[in-house]
Parts: structure tokens; C-alpha cells; sequence
């Protein structure tokens, strides 16, 4: 049944508006098919598309399902946050006054709201470890990397499937060029340290074909899992910042933090920058 339906266009991570990513928020998708929310992702060509649907669980404040152009995720990051802010906006009411909770494909996350800010906490790693050869040596080949270049690497799988591997600088990152004909199905991270003292800690790059997305402006599925192993191995401090999106010309920052019971949340800014309705 087609009719007009709430809609917003949030943009999360930004620096400075239109410096982030862009989520398209359908704030009603009651009795939408499954065709017709993928159509919708196809059309926006963003990253993410998200539709809000009632909770099935007293335990959740709102159900969401997220799309990209080329199918859908059990979880992402700047479309939990961008998701979050717009149900805000809509008059969306949660239980606890500081914390929401978002129901998706992953399960539950919670959403925490602090000084305007909000960060989710990042869901637990469906896979991790070591990349094996037979994954790591495509991945070395797409990005022009000699086998010394890649000086760490680790799955980071919390829904989307990331893979991640570590150069010796942000400078590194920033000047790859993958050749992502040689990766159709990937769902890759790259990142570099920046010199001490900086402002920022790394340099974040993400690459995602599988999904339909060549590269993503800012993301924070990626980040929630790379955080979550450098906490364990000991590589971070409590409260970090991220980059990304400064190649493909964004200003992308994540904030980033681990709490005494290692549970690390990814916050950023989130601005509403298209309010108003759509014909679904």
C-alpha cells in the first residue's frame, strides 16, 4: 500500500555538516515489503537505508532494518546512530531517558546519550583472529601491498563481515589506490597509525563492493570491531578519535572509548540535514 511516510536524511561522523555519512531514515515502514525497502536502498545510493519498524521485544525501544544498495545488513554502525537521532527528533520517546535501545537482525544494541552526543556500544565479534593466507593474499594484491607492508591483520566480523588489515602509517592509508575488480565480494578495512601526539590515534579506510559501496565514507561497524582488538591487545588508550573520509572528501571522526568493563562505544556527531516525508 503506497502512502507518505516520515523521512529523514541524517548525517552521522561529520566534523562539519555534509563532512559525514549520509542515512536515509524511513520513520514508518509498517507493511513495507522486503522489495520495496531494497528498492528505496538502490535509489537513495547511500551507503545505508534504514527502516523503522515496532520493537518485537519489550526490551527495545524501536526495530530497524538496514539496507544497503545491494542487500542487508544484520548491523551497522553510523545507521544505528543516524537511526537513533532521527527517532529522537520524531518524537521518539525511549524507557531510559539516557539510553535507547535499538532492536536489529544483530540482536540488541544500546544507544547512549551523552552531552548531545550519542555512541552505540559495540556488539560482540562474530568472528576474529588472524586473516589466513588464502584471504590476506587477494587483499595484499587489490591494495599493492608487498607482504612486509601489512603489519597487522584481523577479522572483525560483527555482522557485516569486515576483514582488516594494519600499514605503518595514516600517510599509507590515505595513499592507496585498491583495485577493487580484484575483491567483488570484500568487505575490507585499512588502517595507520598517525605520528604520536596527534589529535587523531589512526587512520581509518573502508572498502565495501560486497555490499554495493566501493568505499565508505565513515564507518562504524569497522571501527567498533577494530577498537574492540586493539583494546585487547593493549594498543589503545580509554578515549580515542578516528579519521576517515578525507580521500574520497569527507571529514569523518569518530570518538571512541572503553569502559572499565571493556565495552567500547562509538559516538560521533549526528545532524539532521533532510526532514520531510516520502511516497512508499
Amino acid at each position: 500500500m503506497t502512502r507518505i511516510r516520515p523521512f529523514a536524511q541524517v548525517d552521522v561522523f561529520g566534523a562539519s555538516p555534509f563532512s559525514g555519512n549520509p542515512v536515509a531514515v524511513v520513520l514508518d515502514a509498517t507493511d513495507l515489503t522486503d522489495e520495496a525497502m531494497q528498492a528505496l536502498a538502490r535509489w537513495t545510493n547511500l551507503s545505508e537505508t534504514t527502516f523503522v519498524l515496532p520493537p518485537t521485544t519489550p526490551d527495545a525501544d524501536y526495530r530497524v532494518r538496514i539496507l544497503t544498495p545491494g542487500g542487508e545488513l544484520p548491523f551497522a554502525g553510523h545507521p544505528t546512530l543516524g537511526t537513533a537521532h532521527a527517532w529522537l527528533k520524531s518524537g521518539g520517546r525511549p524507557r531510559d531517558p539516557g539510553a535507547i535501545v535499538q532492536e536489529c537482525a544483530a540482536g540488541l544494541v544500546e544507544v547512549r546519550r551523552e552531552e548531545g552526543r550519542l555512541s552505540f556500544a559495540a556488539p560482540p565479534l562474530l568472528r576474529e583472529g588472524p586473516v589466513e593466507e588464502e584471504d590476506l593474499a587477494p587483499v595484499r594484491e587489490a591494495l599493492e601491498l608487498a607482504p612486509e607492508e601489512v603489519i597487522g591483520h584481523q577479522w572483525v566480523d560483527n555482522g557485516p563481515g569486515w576483514l582488516v588489515v594494519e600499514v605503518a602509517s595514516d600517510e599509507r592509508v590515505r595513499g592507496l589506490n585498491p583495485d577493487l575488480s580484484l575483491l567483488p565480494e570484500a568487505k575490507l578495512g585499512v588502517i595507520g597509525f598517525h605520528p604520536q601526539g596527534s589529535e587523531v590515534l589512526y587512520e581509518t579506510r573502508a572498502f565495501a563492493p560486497g555490499a554495493g559501496v566501493a568505499e565508505d565514507p565513515v564507518t562504524g561497524s569497522l571501527n567498533a570491531g577494530v577498537a574492540q582488538w586493539l583494546v585487547r591487545e593493549g594498543r589503545v588508550p580509554g578515549r580515542w578519535t578516528v579519521a576517515q573520509g578525507g580521500c574520497i572528501g569527507r571529514a569523518g571522526r569518530l570518538t571512541i572509548e572503553a569502559d572499565d568493563g571493556c565495552t567500547v562505544w562509538v559516538g560521533g556527531t549526528t545532524r539532521t540535514l533532510v526532514r520531510g516525508s516520502i511516497e512508499l
